[in-house]
C-alpha cells in the first residue's frame, strides 16, 4: 500500500498552461500538495497569445446550426475565418463529421444549456481566484462590441442574443451614431452593433497567467519534463518522464491543452480532441485609440485592447500540431482590421500562432479517466480557455477531493464519445 512518505505529491498536474495553473491554485488552496509538470515554460502555450477575454457571455457552441450554414462560404476562402490544411482533410475529417453531428438544433440546445451552466461558474469562481490571488489590478470591465455591416447581419444574430437573455445576460443593440459612443473610429460600413456591458478581460492574459502561478507557488512545485507513461493503480498514480525519472502521487490531472489526446489514450481514453490554429498580430499600444474588445462575428476575429499592445487575431484553421504556420492569415486579419479601423496604424506588429484544443460539441472534457477515477481530465476548452479556467479548476478540485462537484459534469464526461 502506498503511504504519504512514498509520494512526491498528493496530486501531479500536467500542463503548465491556464487551466493546469489554476487548477494547482485551487487544489493548494485546499491543503493538497501539488507538483504541475510543464515541458516547457509556464503559460507559454495558448494561455500566452488569447484576446484575455472572460468571455462569459459566450455559451452557444461552435457547433450549431448557424455555423453550418456559413461554413461553406467561409471554406472557399483560404485565408478566411475557417479553414482546412489539404493535406490535413483525411486526419480531420472524422472530427468534422462529429462536429456535424453536434451541430444539430437539438444537440446545440443541449450543449448550450451546459455552457451556461458552467458559464455562471466561471464568472464567480474568476472574480473568487482574482481576489484570493490580489489580481483585482489586472481586471478589466470595458465591455465588448459586436459589430456587424447590415441590418440582416445583425437581425440573423438575434436568435442567439434571444438564449443568452433567457440566461440573463444583458446587452443593448445599437444602430447608427451611437455606435461611436462606445468606439470612435470605426468604419461607417459597420451599421449596427451590439455592446456586452458584462464583458470582462485582462490587461494582459500571459501576465495573468504568470501572475497566478506566483500565488498558486506558495503552495505547489514546478516540475519541468515531458510526459512519456501514465499508470494508475488502486492506490495512486505514476507519470513517466522523458529523463527516465517518475513522479507517484495518489491523483494525476491531465490539462496539456492540445497535447492531452495521447496522454489520455495512455490509459484507453481515445477522445476525439484536435486544435484550432489561432492567428493574431500585437501591435504597439499606441497603435489605435481601442476603447474596448471589438467583435467583427462576420470575419471571426477580434481587436483587443492589451497592455502589451492592440491584438488583432482568431479566426480558426485546421492544420494539426506538425504542419508549419502560415502567417498569411495573420496578414489577412491585420488587413480587414485596418479597413474597419482606418486609423489603425499596422506597423511593428508581432505575429503569433497558437493551439486552441477543441472537441466536436463545443464542450471542454471534464471528469473522471475511465481507467482511474484517480486520473482526472480537464482539457478541450476551444476558444474558452481562459474564461472556463476558474471553474474547470473549481470542479477538478471538487473531484480530486472527492466533494460533489459544483455543477453536474455529465454534459463533460469523457465517455461521451
Amino acid at each position: 500500500m502506498t503511504t504519504t512518505r512514498d509520494l512526491d505529491a498528493e496530486t501531479v498536474i500536467i500542463g503548465g498552461g491556464i487551466v493546469g495553473i489554476c487548477s494547482a491554485h485551487v487544489l493548494a488552496e485546499r491543503g493538497t500538495s501539488v507538483v504541475l509538470v510543464e515541458r516547457g515554460e509556464i503559460a507559454r502555450g495558448a494561455s500566452f497569445g488569447n484576446a484575455g477575454a472572460f468571455a462569459f457571455s459566450d455559451i452557444l457552441p461552435l457547433a450549431s446550426p448557424g455555423i453550418m450554414r456559413r461554413a461553406p462560404r467561409w471554406l472557399a476562402d483560404p485565408l478566411g475565418p475557417l479553414s482546412v490544411r489539404p493535406a490535413y482533410l483525411p486526419k480531420i475529417a472524422p472530427w468534422l463529421w462529429r462536429f456535424w453531428r453536434a451541430s444539430s438544433a437539438e444537440s446545440c440546445r443541449h450543449s448550450t444549456r451546459a455552457q451556461a451552466e458552467l458559464m455562471r461558474l466561471a464568472r464567480g469562481e474568476t472574480h473568487r481566484l482574482i481576489a484570493a490571488a490580489g489580481l483585482q489590478s489586472l481586471l478589466r470591465s470595458d465591455g465588448n462590441l459586436e459589430l456587424y455591416e447590415s441590418a440582416r447581419e445583425r437581425d440573423a444574430s438575434l436568435a442567439s442574443w434571444a438564449a443568452r437573455e433567457r440566461e440573463g445576460i444583458e446587452f443593448h443593440h445599437l444602430s447608427g451614431e451611437a455606435i461611436a459612443a462606445y468606439q470612435p473610429g470605426l468604419s461607417p460600413r459597420f451599421t449596427h452593433a451590439t455592446f456586452v456591458p458584462g464583458w470582462q478581460s485582462v490587461s494582459d492574459p500571459y501576465d495573468y497567467a504568470c501572475a497566478l502561478w506566483q500565488s498558486a507557488a506558495a503552495g505547489a512545485q514546478r516540475r519541468q519534463g515531458e510526459v512519456r507513461g501514465i499508470e494508475a493503480d488502486e492506490h495512486g498514480v505514476t507519470v513517466a518522464l522523458a529523463d527516465g525519472t517518475s513522479l507517484r502521487a495518489r491523483h494525476a490531472v491531465v490539462a496539456a491543452g492540445a497535447w492531452s489526446k495521447p496522454l489520455a489514450a495512455m490509459l484507453g481514453d481515445r477522445i476525439p480532441l484536435d486544435t484550432e490554429r489561432g492567428y493574431n498580430t500585437t501591435l504597439p499600444a499606441d497603435a489605435f485609440d481601442l476603447k474596448r474588445q471589438l467583435t467583427f462575428g462576420g470575419h471571426g476575429f477580434v481587436v483587443s485592447r492589451l497592455s502589451s499592445g492592440i491584438r488583432v487575431g482568431g479566426a480558426v484553421e485546421f492544420a494539426g500540431l506538425d504542419l508549419p504556420a502560415n502567417f498569411k492569415r495573420s496578414e489577412a486579419m491585420l488587413g480587414k482590421a485596418k479597413s474597419f479601423l482606418p486609423g489603425l496604424r499596422t506597423e511593428g506588429g508581432r505575429q503569433w500562432m497558437g493551439f486552441r484544443p477543441s472537441l466536436p460539441d463545443s464542450l471542454p472534457v471534464i471528469g473522471r479517466s475511465t481507467a482511474s477515477p484517480r486520473v482526472v481530465y480537464a482539457f478541450g476548452h476551444g476558444h474558452l480557455g481562459l474564461t472556463q479556467s476558474a471553474a474547470t479548476a473549481r470542479l477538478v478540485a471538487d473531484l480530486v477531493t472527492d466533494r460533489p462537484p459544483a455543477i453536474d459534469l455529465s454534459p463533460f464526461r469523457p465517455s461521451r464519445f
